[in-house]
């Protein structure tokens, strides 16, 4: 009789080891555990830690609470200017129901990367080139609320979504690069007609300042001299600056001191009227007469 007992407790024991062995289970800290009781959802959620269901009857779910990243594929797309982008983005989402992600949605996984999928082309079309480049915190808000609205009801919450690249075909790029490199051209332009006036509103300045101190322009002239002189690769050609000569002009003795008036005014000397000269001709020579005798003898 002992016997039997001893046996029947055995067995006993082996069929509740096995039990139990057959219903423990462990649901790790970011896990939360949902249980189905013959298919009906039991309103407790199993915490972290050791549990037990019910062998055969309960079924456990267990579901993911860290935050979760996924990549959205590459979207082709037309923005509201008429550019065609490819523009990919990746989001981050949690569980914060663990009931209503089993339940309320089959799998919430493929459903949030679709409605990302969808929503990143919609934001496309809704855009300007323009803000997909420079005002991206504005549509990733945007994308951020469409997808987190439908959500909301699988027990998922939208942590953040970032739009990681657009690309753009090689004519805009390099229409880009055009508009850009002419608008640098253009600032540059500006830049250096700035700088002109305010140069010459110095140089009108230091011609003034140059006009009260004729020293100062010689002096300007020398540095220009050094200046050109240290590349020692060309020939130099200096003007002689009057102002130099002028210089040493004043720097020489002056005239004799007048007399003062007691002193004997100096002898004037007589002037001699000048005769014209009279040109010295040779004398005239005598007529010569005609030997009219001769003549007359010779006829005869």
């Amino acid at each position: 009789m002992v016997e039997e007992l001893l046996a029947a407790g055995i067995s006993v024991a082996s069929v509740g080891l096995v039990y139990v062995t057959a219903g423990a289970r462990v649901v790790k800290q970011y896990e939360r555990g949902v249980v189905l009781r013959l298919g009906r959802l039991r309103s407790e959620v199993r915490g972290p830690g050791f549990t037990l269901v019910v062998p055969f009857v309960d079924k456990l779910r267990k579901v993911n609470m860290q935050i979760v990243t996924m990549p959205v594929p590459a979207q082709d797309g037309i923005t509201r200017d008429n550019v065609t982008v490819r523009v990919d983005a990746v989001i981050y989402f949690k569980v914060i129901d663990a009931a209503d992600a089993v339940i309320q949605v089959e799998d919430y996984r493929f459903a949030v990367s679709q409605m990302a999928q969808t929503s990143l082309r919609s934001i496309i079309g809704k855009s300007d080139l323009d803000d997909l480049l420079s005002n991206r915190e504005k549509l990733n808000q945007g994308l951020e609320l469409m997808i987190d609205s439908p959500a909301i009801g699988w027990g998922v919450q939208i942590d953040r979504v970032e739009i990681k690249d657009v690309s753009l075909p090689e004519t805009m790029k390099r229409s880009m690069a055009r508009q850009a490199e002419a608008d640098r051209e253009r600032r540059a332009r500006i830049i250096n007609a700035d700088a002109e006036l305010q140069a010459s509103k110095k140089l009108a300045e230091a011609a003034g300042v140059m006009s009260e101190q004729p020293a100062a322009l010689q002096l300007r002239l020398l540095q220009t001299v050094v200046a050109v002189a240290a590349e020692k690769n060309s020939t130099l050609v200096l003007p002689f600056p009057v102002e130099l000569l002028r210089f040493l002009e004043r720097a020489q003795p002056g005239p004799p001191a007048p007399r003062p008036p007691s002193a004997e005014p100096p002898r004037q000397q007589a002037e001699v009227p000048q005769q014209p000269v009279q040109e010295q001709l040779p004398p005239a020579e005598p007529p010569v007469e005609p030997d009219i005798t001769g003549s007359k003898s010779g006829q005869d």
